[in-house]
């Protein structure tokens, strides 16, 4: 007896984020039968399940599906965020051990959420769909919003996840009503049938609603990646999270917001390109301006990294204003260069927390660059990427993205970020003086590197000067991301 309705449910296609989720429960569970001095096996069986699916999602590169009644698909560009977001989050991990073993932090639930977190992440950048996608949102966001408040004894940890919860919880609900009003204006949630819709209608469609629709979902995509005026939440909540946690968010979460933002806006709104690319244009400028010159008043560490990234969420925008394959491939590879370069940083401040001499406050560099010196160096490489001076991965990003909008027209864009980024030369490098020309006002403790921390910071260091050296092979990556994005 034959179903009168089937519906094509490929598991193999979503295998990598099956297996995500698998190990989040299994972790669950051996954090419920393992004793409390054996904790730290449950890091250990995180990251071998995050290995597992990286490989099985190296192993789908070429792959193109779609399944779930078109809700989900497989393709270079989901591949690719997908291997982007397994090697985040296995960085954070590495990151995150010696952290919680520090802190005397349970660890079970913890690499739990980080697992189901990653799988929302995955889901978002297969997404066809609005539903999905939204799907996508709510278990990334969730997940990091307990994360945020993971320090319980902490009232800066609460503060920051109570600050997440409230405004996300807004923001989403902004989004879903833009789900919705697209959906009234189209008779559907399927990217590619909006799409349809907006190319082939037999008649006119309701634009009030549409236009609505699609700012209402602007909103929300702009508060998950800290778009200016959407960005308030940011430092507050950077500040008081976990730093593992706080450079976790400011990578693959990041990434696969923007990943949706892509599919969406390129895919399901690209029709009427012209209606959200002047908007679009100006939301880039701010973002890039506010978090930049916003960045230079800050004395907090983790709050002045918290505007950069919201400076970064500019440059990455000016991909999507400039559209196109020259636009996406250069938002794709910056969105790599970002997450790289800014996992390095906060392995650093990770480390120098880890020392118990204080890591926060600027004032806490002062001679570390004399008393540290491959510590030193590494913050100095990853400091000058993200300023975007060559050979690093940071120069050739902004290079890509700059000469995208160029090449389209907006030159007034390419020249307001080129003056940005000249601006944050000025704070990122204020930590390079600190760290060489300035003499600590006590003696600096030594410094133990844990093994996690250290393979952390030299994968992230040879990332960031080897991209930038020899870019080719991330770059073609990311064309053909955006190839299938286009197919």
């Amino acid at each position: 007896m034959t179903l009168p309705i089937q519906i094509d449910a490929p598991l193999g296609m979503i295998q990598p984020l099956l297996i995500v989720c698998g190990v989040g429960f299994l972790v669950l569970i051996a954090d419920l039968v393992l004793p409390h001095a054996k904790k730290h096996w449950c890091a250990y069986l995180a990251m071998g399940g995050v290995v597992w699916a990286f490989a099985i999602a190296l192993g789908q590169w070429g792959e193109e599906q779609h399944g779930y009644a078109g809700m989900v698909v497989l393709d270079n560009l989901s591949t690719l965020f997908n291997l982007l977001f397994l090697g985040s989050t296995f960085l954070v991990m590495l990151l995150s051990e010696p952290f919680l073993r520090q802190e005397r932090v349970e660890q079970g639930e913890y690499y739990a959420l980080i697992l189901f977190c990653t799988s929302g992440m995955m889901l978002l950048a297969s997404s066809l769909d609005l539903i999905t996608l939204f799907l996508g949102i709510e278990v990334l966001s969730i997940s990091l919003y307990i994360l945020a408040g993971y320090r319980r004894d902490s009232e800066a940890s609460n503060e920051a996840a109570m600050k997440y919860f409230l405004l996300g919880a807004f923001a989403s609900a902004i989004l879903l009503y833009g789900i919705a009003l697209t959906y009234g204006a189209t008779g559907t949630t399927n990217l590619n049938r909006i799409a349809d819709t907006l190319t082939n209608a037999e008649g006119p469609l309701p634009a009030g609603l549409l236009l609505a629709g699609m700012a209402m979902i602007l909103i929300g995509f702009a508060f998950k990646v800290a778009l200016v005026p959407f960005h308030m939440w940011t430092p507050d909540v950077y500040e008081g999270a976990p730093t593992p946690i706080t450079a976790f968010m400011s990578a693959g979460p990041k990434a696969a917001a923007f990943a949706a933002f892509l599919r969406t806006f390129f895919v399901a709104f690209g029709p009427i390109h012209a209606d959200w690319n002047m908007l679009l244009s100006v939301i880039a400028a701010l973002t890039m301006t506010v978090g930049n010159v916003a960045a230079i008043a800050q004395t907090n560490v983790k709050r002045m990294l918290a505007y950069s990234s919201i400076a970064h969420s500019g440059y990455v925008l000016i991909g999507l204003v400039a559209g196109g394959n020259a636009g996406g491939t250069g938002a794709i590879f910056y969105l790599i260069a970002y997450t790289v370069m800014n996992l390095g940083a906060f392995a650093v401040v990770i480390l120098l927390e880890h020392r118990k001499g204080g890591g926060d406050e600027l004032k806490d560099y002062a001679g570390v660059g004399f008393r540290y010196p491959l510590i030193g160096a590494a913050l100095s490489l990853f400091m000058i990427s993200l300023s975007g001076i060559p050979p690093t991965v940071g120069f050739v990003g902004k290079l890509y993205l700059f000469g995208a909008a160029v090449q389209t027209g907006h030159i007034p864009l390419a020249v307001i970020g080129v003056l940005n980024s000249a601006i944050s030369i000025f704070y990122y490098l204020r930590l390079l003086v600190l760290m060489y020309m300035r003499e600590p006002g006590e003696v600096l403790p030594p410094v133990r590197v844990p093994a996690a921390i250290g393979i952390a910071l030299l994968v992230t260091a040879i990332a960031t000067l080897g991209f930038g050296v020899f870019p080719g092979q991330c770059i073609e990556a990311a064309r053909a991301g955006v190839r299938a994005l286009f197919s």
